[in-house]
């Protein structure tokens, strides 16, 4: 066997990923001198008591400059629909694709908030 690449995710599953990160809407709710907070609007996903942000996203800065220091993230979902475990492909997609866009090539401490799906993560340079 010379490809040694395994395909995990299947195909129902890498296009709802790909529809969700092209329908991916982010809005900002707050600023302050150390923190932002953002809104996660999703095409199938919705807070389920007012139909409204899937997700709210924290970011907490560094004032001292230090480039040793870590940008601390919270990615905060409120759709139970993505709590369930067999739908982690789609909850870590996203997750990426926020960092991505929020905090972009900073070293990044990552706490997700899913139920099932919650985990931590270490962006680094």
């Amino acid at each position: 066997m010379d490809n040694k690449i395994v395909e995990v995710t299947n195909t129902k599953l890498t296009n709802q990923i790909e529809q969700e990160i092209k329908g991916l809407v982010i809005t900002k709710n707050f600023r302050s001198a150390t923190a932002e907070e953002w809104y996660v609007f999703l095409p199938s996903y919705k807070e389920p008591k007012n139909g409204g942000a899937a997700a709210k996203v924290i970011v907490h800065y560094n004032l001292y400059g230090n480039r040793d220091i870590f940008i601390n993230t919270t990615i905060i979902f409120d759709d139970p629909a993505l709590y369930k475990a067999e739908i982690h492909p789609i909850v870590y997609a996203i997750c990426d694709e926020l960092v991505n866009r929020l905090v972009g090539y900073a070293d990044t401490l990552l706490a997700v908030h899913a139920g099932e799906n919650s985990y931590q993560a270490e962006y680094k340079q």
